[in-house]
């Protein structure tokens, strides 16, 4: 089929299917206007000079200079960056499936409460909130009141403000809220796995549970786990809402200053928008690398 015979029989497809673009418009909009555009804006302004109130100023490389010889946080902000994706990345990405297998083995019931119960975490903010009231810094905490009750503890651990705690404190709240739409994926494909395949292969020698999931799970979930391993790895880089909810941005001495948190640090207070561009076209080059 020649180049012309695609656009044709793609447009075809479309007036077939216009019902279902329809219904993904309203989407599609918003995500033109609030991602794709201001994606597309950010990558020139990153060589500029631009503090909202005066025209851009071209500068060349002089922010991506800035940024890499002379930024000693931005250097912390990657390390600890590259700290939360190798925590929260492949390990939240295995315990979504490790975590959708046990609730698919559940009865219906079973399986639609604890499928909220993992999920929801992901889509509010009052988890903060919670997180805040366990790791309080006074005896009021509920851990610091139970550590303090067991005598583990003698005066109250500072979990949020002490440099000891704080980077691992919020690689486990991260971890808590990171079952979202990767996890949901592979929920879904679990659903969709046709049961005459176990049968078809108890028959033809899979005698455990192991080689049910290596043999005949995992193949056919190839495209919910492709789809979850790139939403886990762009969701791993982007971390900077937990680290700045409970600890500030910046945080003490910048423990858990991460690559987003640089980003806010220079675009929402400094207002020094080409070098904030220039922090997240850096961003996009490693995310866009690493999904690839």
């Amino acid at each position: 089929m020649n180049k012309r015979g695609k656009w044709a029989y793609t447009w075809h497809m479309m007036k077939v299917n216009k019902a279902c673009y329809g219904l993904l418009a309203p989407f599609m909009v918003l995500f033109l206007i609030f991602t794709i555009v201001p994606v597309c804006m950010s990558l020139p302004i990153g060589f500029t000079n631009f503090n909202m109130v005066q025209s851009p100023e071209f500068v060349g490389l002089s922010n991506f200079y800035t940024l890499f010889l002379n930024d000693d946080v931005f250097l912390i902000a990657v390390r600890n960056t590259l700290i939360f994706a190798i925590f929260t990345g492949p390990f939240s990405y295995i315990l979504s499936f490790f975590i959708a297998w046990l609730i698919n083995e559940m009865n219906p019931f079973f399986k639609t409460f604890f499928t909220f119960v993992f999920y929801a975490p992901s889509m509010t903010t009052s988890v903060y909130v919670t997180w805040q009231l366990i790791l309080s810094g006074d005896s009021y905490g509920y851990l610091n009141a139970v550590m303090m009750d067991l005598g583990i503890f003698n005066t109250p651990a500072q979990f949020l403000t002490d440099t000891k705690y704080i980077l691992a404190v919020v690689i486990i709240v991260q971890l808590w809220i990171s079952m979202g739409a990767g996890f949901l994926a592979i929920r879904a494909g679990f659903q969709g796995i046709d049961k005459s395949m176990y049968e078809a292969g108890a028959i033809d020698g899979v005698h455990n549970r192991f080689q049910e999931i290596w043999y005949l799970t995992l193949p056919q979930m190839k495209p919910q786990l492709l789809f979850g391993a790139v939403m886990q790895i762009s969701s791993s880089f982007a971390v900077g809402a937990v680290p700045a909810a409970l600890c500030g941005n910046p945080s003490v001495n910048y423990a858990t200053h991460t690559i987003i948190n640089h980003i806010d640090d220079y675009g929402g207070v400094r207002y020094e928008l080409g070098y904030a561009c220039a922090i997240s076209t850096v961003l996009l080059l490693v995310m866009l690398i690493v999904n690839k």
